[in-house]
């Protein structure tokens, strides 16, 4: 068997895949999408093999299509990722990730002093573009590193 013919992770009949993830990101997009808290099936890969990458991460869920703003949110830790819209085993859309000029509410910030850690206050960035993404937090101004990136529920 030619090994270009090997499938590491099983089709889905519908829902998204969620493809070329850094393996360090995988985790943080469990997060992003709550998806330790999904329903449906999941198939999640982690450190496979990738031509492009080295190693990357996989996530497919049956049954559920990601919305838009979950998308771009994906972009903050894996801006090559690719979105991939199953339906009858079948790929319908494809989408790729744009990393969005703000971010509210899911991302904590570095700064221990800033109002967003001590006080009932959501979060909120400008998203800082160029090289790795960064976020400028509107409170404090300290700057986040994606890196730094921690998700908050």
């Amino acid at each position: 068997m030619a090994h270009d013919k090997i499938m590491e992770v099983r089709a889905i009949e519908n829902g998204t895949v969620i493809d070329h993830i850094p393996s360090e990101s995988l985790s943080k997009i469990i997060n992003i999408l709550g998806l330790d808290r999904e329903k449906n099936r999941i198939t999640i890969g982690n450190n496979l093999e990738s031509k492009r990458m080295g190693s990357k991460a996989i996530i497919k869920i049956n049954d559920r299509y990601c919305r838009p703003d979950e998308i771009n949110r994906i972009a903050l830790v894996a801006p090559m990722a690719r979105v991939n819209i199953i339906e009858d085993f079948e790929v319908t859309e494809k989408l790729r990730v744009e990393v969005p000029d703000t971010v509210e509410g899911f991302v904590k910030c570095v700064n221990p002093q800033c109002i967003t850690n001590n006080e009932p206050v959501a979060t909120a960035f400008t998203v800082l573009k160029g090289g790795d993404i960064s976020l400028k937090c509107r409170y404090c101004e300290k700057i986040t590193f994606q890196s730094q990136l921690e998700i908050i529920k």
